[in-house]
């Protein structure tokens, strides 16, 4: 068993953490962009403005 043995599951387990958590990051970037469309837009691509506030995130306010 070498001492180096396990950072190849470490490496990838880290990774994996990271990746999951841009992907929540893009979205929530992608949702408060979605935001800037009116209401019959969002119903044609099929979301919702109420469920888009939720899990929108960005750094503008009047957003």
């Amino acid at each position: 068993m070498s001492l180096f043995g396990d950072i190849g599951v470490a490496t990838r387990n880290g990774l994996k953490k990271m990746i999951i958590a841009r992907e929540g990051s893009i979205r929530g970037h992608i949702h408060a962009n979605l935001l800037t469309l009116d209401d019959n837009d969002l119903a044609q691509a099929g979301y919702s403005r109420k469920e888009l506030v939720k899990t929108a995130t960005t750094p503008f306010p009047y957003l």
